[in-house]
């Protein structure tokens, strides 16, 4: 935050907010890519939609969690500090419409553009984990299974949406 230094919750947070929007968006991309029946406008702005409709509800129910416990809406550092942890809520659509944008200038399928943000979103999740693990400090071998089972939860919900179909 800018002239504000974040507190190890807000950074805990945020980080959460971009795990959550990475699974978020894995679905998204899958579930458009199995559609079949989309071009890239719509599929960018399906992405755009996602990315926005997540981040004005994790804005809402900030607000309204904060009203609740404090009896007043949130203003100055405590606003400023929900719409920091919320931010990557927004930035989960960026890889996505980068990848979309390449495939509307024609040099790859948009399915291929879809699965490609899903690959590189799962990658994330492994790169998550595997980062959590040597934070934790318990070795290699631990940071490597925690990367496991976090892009194992992604393509889970990759498998699982494209199973379904929609």
């Amino acid at each position: 935050m800018t002239g504000e230094q974040t507190t190890i919750e807000e950074e805990a947070a945020r980080l959460k907010e971009r795990l959550y929007a990475t699974i978020t968006m894995i679905s998204v991309v899958i579930g458009l890519g199995a559609g079949g029946h989309v071009d890239a406008a719509g599929a960018a702005a399906t992405v755009i939609t996602a990315s926005v409709g997540l981040w004005l509800a994790a804005l809402v129910a900030d607000q309204q969690a904060h009203r609740v416990v404090h009896g007043a809406l949130a203003t100055g550092r405590e606003l400023r500090s929900m719409l920091f942890v919320s931010s990557p809520l927004l930035l989960s659509a960026v890889g996505p419409l980068l990848l979309i944008g390449i495939s509307a200038l024609g040099v790859m399928a948009l399915d291929t553009a879809l699965v490609s943000a899903a690959a590189v979103n799962v990658a994330t999740l492994f790169a998550w984990g595997c980062y959590g693990g040597v934070r934790m400090g318990s070795g290699t071998l631990f940071a490597l299974l925690a990367g496991v089972i976090d892009a194992a939860i992604g393509t889970t919900v990759a498998l699982v949406k494209a199973v379904a179909g929609h």
